[in-house]
């Protein structure tokens, strides 16, 4: 199975002013332990989102102020 992006694609990512507004399924730019990954959103409880790979691993939990945008383009 390949991910939705491969290493060395360009990704265009703008910034995430309502949470709210944030799906199941998108992908997002946050902050895990001090580094910052392009993660899929792959549950949201309240101001909680669970991030994850495109191979079925989750990495976990991570409040609404550890995500800074959402992908809206990716190049071949």
């Amino acid at each position: 199975m390949t991910g939705k992006i491969e290493s060395g694609q360009l990704c265009t990512v703008e910034p995430v002013r309502d949470v709210a507004a944030l799906e199941v399924g998108d992908i997002v730019l946050c902050k895990v332990s001090g580094n910052e990954y392009l993660h899929l959103i792959k549950a949201i409880q309240g101001h909680r989102f669970q991030i994850g790979n495109n191979r079925g691993f989750i990495n976990g939990w991570i409040g609404s102020n550890a995500i800074y945008g959402r992908c809206i383009k990716v190049e071949p």
